[in-house]
């Protein structure tokens, strides 16, 4: 039974070490994931903050995208 647990903490060892490895050579993966990740969060927030404001008419808004608000 113990030797199961140990070829269990080595695997688990061993798939820590490649996690770190992979984060430190790629950092760039990791930060592309993270700003995905953030974004998607502003995303479903303004979403849902869009959901619960008053219906807006298309003149207004294209009113304010072209700075005459």
């Amino acid at each position: 039974m113990s030797l199961v647990t140990a070829e269990e903490q080595r695997i688990k060892e061993l798939v820590k070490q490649a996690l770190l490895e992979l984060i430190e050579e790629r950092k760039d993966l990791l930060y592309d994931s993270l700003a995905e990740a953030l974004e998607d969060v502003a995303l479903v927030k303004a979403i849902k903050e869009g959901e619960a404001s008053e219906p807006v008419g298309r003149a207004e808004v294209f009113r304010i995208l072209e700075g005459r608000a």
